[in-house]
């Protein structure tokens, strides 16, 4: 069991009642029935979140839909465990997706998982969204500074020269500053 499965089956041990439905999931080489769990009705939350996590990282696009859901979970800790298992799918419609979670208003207190996902992702729609969402975390009095912040640091990363004007307009955030500057200077602008 490597690392974040072991991550996740530690935080869903609870969630579950650790019982046996529990330890098949965990250990099952079936992806069939993997999938299953993702059709049928009634299964529980945390059943469902093994299952997508489980399939998409061994790369069974059966769990694109169930990850992007989670993705863009309340819970921060499904979100990151949504993104590895995005990530390590490899599927051509997570950047779309991960874009669409990102620049979503109504969502945008669950938009921190999307921003880095797109930042590891490095997809042509990557940088567009980011700048999208910083351009709109810069008005006054916007609580999701978290969410700006990564896209700032998302767009250094990136080091795309389009990010250059709404990198200057974050520069006089407090929260913001450093990085920015820091961004910039990845830009050479």
């Amino acid at each position: 069991m490597d690392e974040e499965l072991r991550s996740l089956a530690s935080r869903l041990r609870d969630e579950s009642g650790g019982g046996p439905a529990y330890e098949r999931l965990l250990v099952t080489a079936d992806h069939d029935e993997l999938a299953a769990v993702l059709s049928e009705s009634q299964r529980p939350l945390w059943a469902r979140e093994i299952a997508a996590f489980r399939l998409g990282c061994a790369g069974d696009r059966r769990a694109f839909e169930s990850l992007v859901l989670l993705l863009n979970h309340r819970d921060p800790e499904r979100c990151v465990s949504a993104a590895h298992a995005l990530l390590l799918l490899a599927d051509p419609r997570t950047p779309r997706a991960a874009a669409a979670l990102a620049t979503n208003e109504l969502r945008v207190a669950y938009a921190l998982t999307p921003v880095r996902l797109l930042t590891r992702l490095r997809a042509p729609e990557s940088a567009p969204a980011l700048i999208a969402v910083l351009r709109r975390r810069l008005t006054p009095g916007d609580p999701h500074w978290r969410v700006a912040l990564a896209c700032v640091e998302g767009l250094g990363a990136l080091g795309d020269r389009r990010a250059a004007d709404v990198l200057r307009a974050s520069i006089p955030h407090p929260r913001l500053t450093a990085a920015s500057a820091a961004a910039l200077a990845r830009l050479e602008c």
